[in-house]
């Protein structure tokens, strides 16, 4: 027991402090009072991850003053680590460094356990470290002739008594390499150890003989319907070390979800043969995200997930048949954790997986994802949260209570099924602006920074040109055409007595407008023609009825702030999504991007096991409102399907544009001749 007369210890930042006998380590001090100071090899002087910087003089904010002495002198453990890997002047290794007298010691960010990652957005919240895989370093006890048990038995025992873990289950490829490793180590070896949660127990992966020098990985995916993104991580570090992503080779079997579930009720083995098609693409993705990082993808020993409902069965080989008619029952929406060997994943063969909650039938993992990365149920003020997609996921709350619902946007928005329409890559249309009074458009494309009316343009597009429009062009396109008076309120394109300009013309029984004529050059010819209209009316009619109805719920007509969230999302106008009546009246300074927050979601799962438990509790308090049974989501949606609504007022949108107030149809005719059809809601 300590002494009021042993010196006292002071850790910086903690502030954590209290009174040692002379001689003790400053690891071991660390360690009784909880301070956040990291070690892989049990204090044996071999891993480096203890260093600390002691503080030497007079500290009144401590009331102590740190004489030289403090602790005891540089010894040959530090000078040897020193002279092979570099360590800072002034720092010290805390499992050599001993306490002498009063000390105040500073433990930097790079040796704390649960150091903070920063994410480079700014709106980012910072991730604590605390993997559910570690290393571990033990010496293993020799086998005795007169004691006799197993060499597993033996380094379970270790782990226990040098690190206090619970006796360790052990996975099945972890034996063929176990006695190799300790006989090679001289009985000194690395453990990766998965550590468990409330759902599995903790497990050793994997051994190294004698002490591990480098890292293990883990991988937070975005399984979309149309893309995949995954995040390569340092488990050590949290670093992101790579990150790429692929088109999920599911689209052939439908761009939208139900197609899919059609595709498994249609065709017999269906849902297996998309099982193992967005498989084989994730295995494909993670070879070539190992390769750029130059590891060797079974270094990779943990895996988080997101995905909507419908991909999380098929990635899970779950027939979603039951998601295709109501009540839209999940198998499940529980997290689940399983080993990366029962979804055929090309990784370490005893790594674990886990994948997030799902919310509801079509508010998926997803969406969990992004109210971890998000947080709405912390905030203050009332925060509209849309992850734009193939299906639009929206959350509206507070600190009090957070609503959730789908809408099934369809495709649109990135590009697909709009005539012009690509995905999003260089040559694509991604920015637009029309002169109100010349009707002549200007446009950026991906792979260039300048305008096309601006010197150099056509040099700087050589190696694409200009290919399509994509899903933040044609959004930015629509609305510019409405607010130069080229469509109306009600969504035709007028004729060119109508607008004063010929670059609308008569296409078939309505009208197109012309935004680029590559033909005499053997490009392509790149309109907006009525039909893109109708497909964006009908998006965006969707996502703002599914925000809508929330309000409702919520009893409110208005929202505090909006945050887009999704990789698209990231490239959308605010003004233009309003002026659309994508998303209610708001503030653009109060409508922010997220960029791909469920991505980010997963990687905070990755990182800290505690945000695990800390989602699975939210998600429960989440209150989910099913769109296909509330009456009012039909009238909304009628309203909305208004540029920007028939019905809704914009009031601080108003501040900022003036939309024409226009009808080019108030005869049911146009001026091509041709009736216009009747929409469909």
């Amino acid at each position: 027991m300590t002494k009021s007369s042993d010196p006292l210890v002071i850790f910086t930042p903690s502030g954590k402090r209290g009174h040692f006998p002379i001689g003790t380590p400053v690891l071991s001090a660390a360690r009784k009072l909880g301070v956040d100071l990291d070690s892989v090899c049990g204090g044996r002087g071999i891993c480096s991850k203890c260093q600390v910087q002691p503080s030497y003089g007079e500290f009144a904010k401590h009331g102590v003053n740190v004489a030289d002495y403090a602790l005891t002198e540089w010894n040959a453990v530090e000078e040897r680590y020193k002279s092979k890997r570099s360590m800072l002047d002034g720092r010290r290794l805390g499992c050599q460094a001993k306490i002498q007298g009063d000390v105040v010691i500073d433990v930097p960010p790079e040796s704390q356990v649960h150091k903070q990652v920063v994410r480079k957005r700014a709106e980012a919240r910072d991730i604590t470290m605390n993997p559910s895989t570690k290393l571990f370093y033990v010496e293993v006890e020799e086998p005795d002739m007169h004691i006799p048990s197993g060499d597993l038995e033996r380094l379970v025992a270790a782990l226990r008594h040098d690190w206090e873990l619970p006796d360790l289950e052990v996975d099945f490829s972890v034996l063929p390499i176990l006695q190799p490793a300790l006989r090679k180590g001289a009985w000194k070896v690395t453990c990766a150890v998965h550590l468990g949660d409330h759902t599995v127990s903790p497990r050793i992966v994997h051994v190294w003989p004698g002490y591990f020098e480098g890292s293990i990985y883990g991988m937070a995916v975005d399984l979309g319907s149309t893309t995949i993104a995954a995040h390569l991580c340092d488990l050590r570090s949290g670093e992101v070390i790579a990150s790429n992503g692929i088109m999920n080779p599911q689209i052939r079997y439908g761009e939208d979800l139900m197609s899919r579930v059609s595709y498994s009720m249609m065709n017999e083995g269906g849902a297996l043969e998309m099982t193992n098609s967005v498989r084989d693409g994730m295995n494909a993705l993670f070879v070539q995200i190992a390769s750029e990082a130059e590891i060797d993808p079974t270094m990779i020993m943990d895996a988080v997930f997101v995905c909507n409902p419908v991909m999380h069965h098929l990635f899970l080989g779950i027939d979603p048949f039951e998601l295709g008619q109501a009540p839209f029952a999940l198998a499940t929406s529980d997290a689940i954790t399983t080993r990366s060997q029962s979804l055929n994943l090309k990784i370490h063969p005893a790594a674990r997986v886990y994948l997030l909650p799902c919310i509801a039938g079509h508010v998926g993992a997803d969406a969990a994802a992004v109210t971890l990365s998000e947080a709405p149920d912390k905030s203050e003020d009332l925060v509209l949260l849309v992850d734009v997609g193939t299906n639009a996921e929206i959350q509206l709350g507070n600190k009090d209570k957070v609503l959730a619902c789908s809408s099934p946007t369809g495709p649109a928005f990135e590009g697909a099924q709009i005539s012009s329409g690509q995905r999003a890559a260089p040559g694509a249309i991604e920015r637009a602006e029309i002169d109100p009074v010349t009707k002549e458009p200007r446009f950026r494309v991906i792979g260039s920074d300048l305008w096309s009316d601006e010197d150099g343009f056509t040099d700087s597009i050589l190696s694409s040109g200009i290919t399509g429009i994509c899903g933040s062009g044609i959004i930015e396109l629509v609305a510019e055409m409405r607010i130069a008076g080229i469509v109306d309120g009600p969504g035709l394109i007028g004729s060119p007595e109508q607008t004063g300009t010929t670059r609308c013309f008569l296409d078939g029984r309505t009208h197109s407008y012309l935004v680029y004529d590559g033909t005499a050059d053997g490009g392509p010819k790149i309109t907006v023609t009525n039909r893109d209209i109708r497909e964006i009316q009908m998006a965006k009619a969707a996502l703002y009825s599914g925000a809508r109805l929330l309000m409702d719920k919520f009893e409110v007509d208005t929202v505090d702030r909006i945050v887009l969230a999704g990789a698209f999302g990231a490239h959308i106008s605010p003004k233009h999504a309003m002026v659309l009546g994508m998303i209610p009246d708001c503030p653009l300074e109060k409508v922010t991007s997220a960029g791909n927050a469920a991505g980010t979601g997963a990687r905070i799962a990755l990182l800290n096991t505690e945000a695990r438990a800390e989602i699975e509790e939210t998600v429960r308090k989440i209150h989910k409102i099913e769109t296909a049974i509330e009456p009012r989501f039909q009238e909304h949606f009628v309203n909305a399907s208004a540029i920007p609504n028939s019905v809704e007022k914009f009031p601080i949108l108003e501040t900022v544009v003036t939309l024409p107030d226009l009808n080019f149809n108030t005869n049911g005719d146009t001026e091509g001749g041709g009736r216009r059809r009747r929409r469909r809601g």
